[in-house]
């Protein structure tokens, strides 16, 4: 088996010696032998760990990636494989929310009707106004504001909602009725208003989709890395025969 120095491991890997020595104290490769005189010496296996590892940080992301190096490092192939599990779960509800938002952004940039055009232009609404318009509660559209959803201004203290409050009141409306919890529609109407608007939103989403997919592409080629890892560990059979034991 090759003998690598720092240098050698870190310019296979496009990365730095330091980076190298970082990663071993952090755990994330297993530790390198040591020579007489206390040179590091790293082998095949700290080669397939390291790919393993940067492979694993574009797909779930640094945390993650250090979660399921540690578990693996310490022989805890069912904690490293529930953390993967976490983050293939992650992106299914990150893939559903862009379903729901896409939904939702037609839906509201598609061509009004008479009578919703001319509410919109008698703006600015009250919050009673606004919660019949939505056949909601007042309390709603307070719970709303409350979690970060709503941002209406206040007039002579009365709440007061322009045309962006109604979009995203409207928006919040229609993923809520999907069954999606306060703080991620919080996060969604976040967006629509850093976006500039719905219009601008639509690119965005599909900036949004690009990079799930990406996402999904590396979690394909991290898992063959990762498996390599596993194998040369040699974890796999022994955690089996530990469960049926």
């Amino acid at each position: 088996m090759n003998k690598l120095r720092p240098v050698d491991l870190a310019r296979e890997h496009g990365i730095s010696p330091q980076a190298v020595r970082n990663y071993e104290q952090d755990g994330l490769i297993p530790p390198a032998e040591r020579t007489p005189s206390g040179y590091r010496v790293y082998t095949e296996l700290h080669v397939v760990a390291l790919s393993a590892f940067l492979a694993l940080v574009p797909a779930h992301g640094y945390s993650i990636a250090r979660e399921i190096m540690r578990a693996l490092g310490t022989g805890l192939l069912d904690a490293a494989l529930t953390a993967i599990d976490r983050s293939h779960a992650q992106l299914l509800r990150d893939r559903e929310t862009l379903d729901s938002v896409a939904q939702a952004v037609v839906h509201l940039t598609s061509t009004p009707d008479a009578e919703s055009t001319a509410q919109r232009r008698r703006v600015p609404f009250s919050i009673g106004n606004l919660a019949r318009r939505l056949g909601v509660t007042a309390a709603t559209l307070r719970n709303w504001e409350e979690a970060g959803i709503l941002v209406p201004q206040r007039i002579s203290g009365q709440r007061s909602y322009n045309a962006d409050d109604i979009r995203d009141a409207e928006l919040a409306h229609l993923l809520r009725r999907g069954g999606y919890p306060l703080d991620q529609i919080a996060t969604v109407v976040e967006q629509v208003r850093t976006a500039g608007g719905t219009p601008a939103l639509s690119a965005a989403l599909e900036n949004w989709q690009r990079r799930l997919t990406a996402r999904a592409v590396a979690m394909l080629s991290a898992a063959n890395k990762l498996s390599d890892y596993v194998a040369i560990l040699g974890i796999t059979g022994q955690q089996v025969a530990t469960e049926e034991a």
